[in-house]
């Protein structure tokens, strides 16, 4: 499970904040190809909304996906006014990092790391001018192997870690989905396998691996 460190801030921050409201409290979802993908049945957002209208809270909260399929660091920042601060939301859930690192080299594009760093401190700054509310989130995986040979993890611990920092320096909720994924492969995972425990593909979330994070976002609306 999370951390304690990070039940307990998670649990102080949202609740308050949606009981606070005069109306519902706007969620929006920002990131790349996963975040699309969570609006789908079986994905994480809706899951998520599901929770949420079992737990007869559906009217304190609204969760809008706004991921594009392969989005980096830099897309997001383009897409700021467009697809978050026209929407007006008052928290978004930055979801980002993937593709900055598995397209080094599917494509032989992707993002460095102190580029992926100024941008991503942009779009915190950009939306913290705005007063709102921010949660982080780590990469979850590129290849499920949980005995660390999948041949990104080093690069994609790097980036996970960078999202961490920015997140303690700018005060931003934390779900650390990385950490999370490892813990349920170490204990899923027998086999060793690159796919097909959490993923369908070793990056994009199958229906478990959406269980998984929408469980996650639960606990960070204080929905148990």
């Amino acid at each position: 499970m999370v951390t304690s460190i990070l039940l307990f801030t998670l649990h102080a921050l949202f609740p308050a904040m949606a009981l606070s409201s005069p109306g519902s409290t706007r969620i929006l979802f920002f990131g790349d190809s996963i975040t699309e993908l969570g609006v789908q049945p079986d994905g994480y957002i809706s899951q998520l909304r599901v929770m949420i209208k079992a737990s007869d809270r559906d009217s304190l909260y609204e969760l809008i996906g706004a991921g594009i399929g392969g989005n980096k660091v830099y897309d997001l920042y383009l897409r700021l006014e467009t697809d978050v601060l026209a929407r007006k939301p008052d928290v978004v859930v930055i979801f980002v990092g993937v593709n900055d690192v598995w397209h080094k080299r599917t494509f032989g594009t992707g993002t460095d790391p102190d580029k992926f760093m100024k941008f991503y401190e942009a779009i915190i700054a950009k939306l913290q001018e705005h007063n709102i509310r921010l949660m982080l989130t780590t990469p979850a995986c590129i290849g499920e192997k949980p005995d660390c040979s999948n041949d990104l993890d080093g690069e994609l611990n790097h980036y996970s870690q960078i999202i961490r920092d920015l997140a303690a320096r700018y005060s931003c909720t934390l779900v650390d989905l990385r950490k999370e994924f490892a813990r349920c492969e170490q204990a899923q995972n027998k086999g060793n396998a690159e796919k097909g425990i959490l993923t369908t593909d070793g990056v994009h979330f199958n229906k478990r691996g959406n269980e998984v994070a929408a469980r996650l976002f639960a606990t960070a609306l204080g929905i148990e």
